[in-house]
């Protein structure tokens, strides 16, 4: 079975300093990179927000980042304005070695809904082609690492099972946000669902 490495939002606005940093979120840099040398194929992701997207806080009067709100496809955590497209916030971590890289899904373009999985938007049903490139080149297996463990990473790692690949998150090459424990209900929720937990070292 061909296997691919799925490196999920290593960006600027996600590491110390960005609008949207996770803790620690460049430290899984040198991690990435060590797995990158390890694969055939290395995908990206790459969060690709436009001004004034709807899960930004700053378009819902009143709210504030990290609240929730009623969106059409249900609800939705509120975040700063981050990952704007074409700034230096969106662009990925200068340190990343994407020599290898042979694609990039961007997701959350679309105004009106957000998007943290590689495979579907927030609605859970439209779909951003990145299943039927994998099977397209008969790969089954992934491997996941990036940011943010408890977001982005959880939600791949989940549709990439529900959809019937085989799937690995490299734990200690992905940081957290860990809002009210939502660091160890992923952990618990990746488990289930049959994704297999690991370190670089294993």
């Amino acid at each position: 079975m061909a296997e691919a490495l799925l490196l999920v939002d290593i960006q600027n606005d996600f590491c110390p300093g960005g609008a949207l940093a996770v803790p620690g979120g460049d430290a899984v840099v040198p991690a990435a990179n060590r797995l990158a040398e390890r694969f055939g194929c290395v995908l990206l992701t790459q969060d690709w927000h436009p001004p004034g997207h709807s899960s930004f806080a700053s378009q819902h009067a009143g709210m504030a980042p990290f609240e929730s709100a009623a969106m059409p496809y249900g609800e939705q955590t509120l975040w700063p304005d981050h990952c704007v497209q074409g700034t230096v916030g969106a662009a990925f971590h200068p340190d990343l070695d994407r020599r290898q890289a042979e694609l990039v899904i961007r997701k959350g373009f679309r105004p009106h809904i957000d998007s943290y999985s590689a495979f579907f938007e927030n609605d859970r049903t439209t779909p951003t082609g990145l299943a039927g490139y994998l099977r397209e080149r008969g790969i089954g297996a992934l491997t996941l690492a990036g940011l943010a463990y408890d977001f982005c990473v959880l939600y791949s790692a989940l549709d990439a099972r529900r959809l019937g690949f085989t799937v690995t998150v490299v734990e200690n090459a992905c940081r957290a946000i860990d809002m009210a424990g939502s660091r160890a209900a992923a952990s618990d929720a990746m488990r289930a669902a049959g994704v297999r937990l690991t370190e670089t070292a294993d």
